[in-house]
């Protein structure tokens, strides 16, 4: 089951669409992870259009329109793996111990809001992964997003991928 993890992206505000790259990679998926910072609705009613599957939540960003479509948490099981997609998760130091104690029924924690790709396990074990932005590098050399499968029970084959630099948006 191949897998695409994206957050903040922040259309149109931050960019007019997303790049083809990730648009690619999104109609390969089985499943697409979005958390929350969409800003507009068009970009969720093109995801849902476009993808096989969405899991998503809403953001600090989005107003009342996404907030009744989407959940603060999402929550989903795939081949026996269990996933949340929450966007703010709060300061980096000490997350890991904060996110045991707040998803002890969780394996992959997907979270978004800093524009910063994160990649660490809990001391219990579950895997804790923040994308970054496609659309809003912030202090980060590009935009990115993650892709990954899922196999025989694990999470599988992760990947951080660059985008390329806009030209126009």
């Amino acid at each position: 089951m191949r897998l695409v993890l994206l957050s903040d992206t922040h259309l149109p505000v931050r960019a007019k669409r997303l790049p083809d790259q990730l648009w690619a990679a999104i109609e390969a998926a089985d499943v697409v992870f979005h958390a929350g910072d969409w800003v507009g609705l068009e970009l969720l009613d093109e995801l849902e259009a476009r993808s096989r599957r969405l899991i998503a939540c809403w953001g600090n960003n989005d107003g009342n329109e996404l907030r009744a479509r989407l959940p603060e948490v999402a929550r989903v099981t795939l081949d026996d793996v269990r996933f949340a997609v929450v966007h703010e998760t709060g300061q980096a130091a000490g997350r890991e111990r904060r996110m045991d104690a707040e998803y002890p029924d969780v394996d992959v924690l997907v979270f978004g809001h800093s524009h910063i790709p994160w990649h660490t396990t809990t001391p219990r074990g579950m895997r804790l992964l923040n994308p970054g932005s496609p659309t809003d590098r912030r202090r980060q050399p590009h935009g990115t997003y993650m892709t990954a499968s899922i196999a025989s029970g694990a999470l599988r084959d992760l990947e951080l991928h660059a985008v390329p630099p806009r030209v126009g948006s």
